[in-house]
């Protein structure tokens, strides 16, 4: 787990889960974000930032 990364979201918890598929590793993240919930384009934002943090900079990591 995580805590937030966003000062907007101080509550904010992104959990992750791996798990074993064949000779490789799935991960998944959820966002757990106190209510009221952010807007949809607030949603779409931190869905961006969490995309670019985990899959695009580890990619980059890896040279690929």
């Amino acid at each position: 787990m995580w805590g937030s990364i966003w000062a907007r979201y101080p509550d904010a918890v992104i959990e992750f889960d791996l798990s074993a598929r064949g000779g490789s590793t799935d991960l998944r993240w959820t966002l757990y974000v106190r209510p009221p919930a952010p807007s949809p384009a607030a949603i779409g934002h931190l869905r961006k930032r969490m995309n670019e943090l985990i899959n695009a900079n580890l990619r980059y990591t890896f040279g690929q």
